[in-house]
């Protein structure tokens, strides 16, 4: 076996490495079950116990492997023609983000994407939105550069499909999954280091599949109107604490 996946990087101590690790069966069950919120969590988890230029990179390759799992369990709800568009956007998005020399400011772009986020779970969005999975995997991705968690962005796209809760959560997933692939790809073209965070991710990736599993259980003893008001309150919740960091960091400048 590979030294890589036996040690541990020096940023992660055994005591760390075990509570990312349950945190990743944690968040993915959160996601599993009512459709998001386990990217963001684990970005704010990572964010206190990792350094700034692993951050998210190594959150990218975890979700990546959260999302794949999440996909592969629920391939027979994905809506495949929905994923090609979104995924030709992405990467030109993420190549795009990539090729930014100096990052967009946190705080307007934390505003704008809570205030989209919002509008996406209380309006009712044009019937063209549904129709936009290009330009939505596009943004999405050119942000997640900078930003590390679009998943509430990418959310609020699905939702305006109007899909039962299963195919909600496993196109999300496959969009999600797609996103994070282009973005650890270019990050590795960009030079960053993955080889020490392999047996760690490999762990979360574990526990993750494992959050996953249980939480489309959850899911699939649900009902679509019951998970579309969480998701709904989902979204709000984090689109109030995105506009409100936002603004605490623009106060603050």
């Amino acid at each position: 076996m590979p030294a890589d996946l036996l040690s541990l990087p020096p940023e992660l101590t055994p005591a760390i490495f075990a509570l990312i690790t349950a945190a990743s069966f944690c968040t993915s069950f959160l996601t599993a079950a009512f459709g998001l919120g386990g990217g963001v969590a684990m970005l704010a988890i990572l964010a206190s116990v990792l350094p700034p230029a692993a951050l998210i990179p190594v959150h990218g390759l975890v979700q990546l492997a959260s999302n794949t799992g999440r996909a592969a369990s629920m391939a027979s709800h994905i809506r495949w023609e929905r994923l090609a568009p979104f995924l030709v956007g992405a990467l030109i998005g993420a190549g795009a983000g990539g090729s930014v020399s100096v990052s967009l400011p946190g705080p307007v772009v934390e505003i704008g994407v809570g205030v989209f986020v919002a509008w996406s779970a209380l309006a009712t969005p044009p019937a063209a939105l549904a129709r936009a999975a290009g330009p939505a995997g596009f943004v999405s991705s050119f942000l997640t550069m900078f930003f590390g968690a679009t998943g509430p962005f990418v959310a609020a796209y699905v939702k305006t499909l109007r899909l039962d809760r299963m195919s909600h959560v496993a196109t999300h997933a496959a969009m999600m999954t797609g996103q994070h692939l282009i973005k650890v790809a270019v990050f590795g073209l960009l030079g960053f280091a993955f080889g020490p965070w392999l047996g760690p991710v490999a762990a979360m990736a574990a526990a993750g599949l494992a959050g996953t599993l249980a939480g489309k259980r959850f899911l699939a003893r649900s009902n679509d109107a019951r998970f579309h008001r969480i998701l709904t309150w989902i979204l709000c919740l984090l689109a109030a604490r995105l506009v409100a960091a936002g603004a605490m960091d623009l106060l603050a400048i």
